[in-house]
């Protein structure tokens, strides 16, 4: 099983200006839940978990941020992704009191508890490439992310 695989295209949005992950959790739940990929409480449920378990991540330069929530609220597997210039602020990971702007977002709505560990081990040997995160923010369009990522999982398989 491969990340790739949860990817939607209709849940991919390049160089976004949405600027809090407020935002970015409305604008993912609103699509998800309008193609049946998530309960009525997915977008509750995630915000609940990203204020209780952050989730944003300072790598080389850049940083990232991995929003999920409990697979009980996800109907169908997926991956959305947003990519952002400006950056959007979500609390550290591993200090709350601490925030990071956030280039690349991956939330993940997975409903088997084998396939997160899996997929977040995958994610985080894309993410902590610096030129793969830099060439993730210069797509214009959701299929060119769907593309370059399977090309980067097929190299490293």
């Amino acid at each position: 099983m491969h990340f790739e695989e949860f990817l939607k295209p209709e849940l991919i949005w390049t160089k976004s200006d949405v600027s809090t992950h407020l935002d970015v959790f409305e604008l993912i739940a609103a699509i998800a839940h309008k193609e049946s990929y998530v309960a009525d409480n997915f977008l509750e449920k995630i915000k609940e978990r990203e204020e209780n378990f952050p989730t944003g991540l300072e790598l080389d330069g850049y940083a990232v941020a991995i929003p999920h929530t409990d697979p009980e609220c996800v109907k169908e597997q997926f991956i959305a992704v947003l990519t952002s210039k400006n950056g959007i602020p979500f609390k550290r990971m591993d200090d709350a009191s601490q925030e990071v702007k956030a280039n690349v977002i991956f939330m993940l709505g997975l409903n088997e508890p084998h396939s997160q560990l899996e997929v977040l081990q995958q994610l985080m040997g894309v993410l902590q490439n610096k030129e793969t995160v830099e060439k993730l923010l210069s797509f214009n369009n959701g299929n060119d992310v769907i593309d370059y990522l399977k090309g980067i999982t097929q190299q490293v398989n």
